[in-house]
């Protein structure tokens, strides 16, 4: 059975930083794209990260850049989201996705049921 797992939200002031991990169970995590998405209340959902298979990038939201980190422990089939210098807009409910495809796209195959992070200010 496919499953994605988040952990690693909370509470944080602004300025502050978590780190985000993203168990991947069921699959072959070396062969999907994985991506970090988020929703903040009444937007849409919008994508924040994206580790994309064709070549190995990782790509950022222009919201994030700078700001956000993705790594990856593919021995435990973990992805990783390390936020720091967070502020308020960042606030958002955090979902962890996968594809078996070479890049992320809205639609995603296989989602985690997401990881609240709210920063305060």
């Amino acid at each position: 059975e496919v499953q994605l797992v988040e952990s690693g939200g909370g509470l944080v002031q602004a300025g502050g930083s978590l780190r985000l991990s993203c168990a991947a169970s069921g699959f072959t995590f070396d062969d999907y794209a994985i991506g970090w998405f988020r929703q903040a209340p009444g937007k849409e959902r919008e994508g924040v990260s994206c580790i994309s298979r064709s070549d190995g990038r990782v790509d950022y939201a222009d919201s994030v850049k700078g700001r956000f980190t993705v790594s990856t422990d593919n021995a435990k089939n973990t992805v990783y989201l390390q936020m720091n210098s967070l502020k308020p807009e960042d606030t958002a409910v955090y979902y962890c996705a996968a594809a078996s495809a070479p890049i992320c796209y809205y639609d995603m195959e296989y989602w985690g049921k997401g990881a609240l992070v709210t920063v305060s200010s």
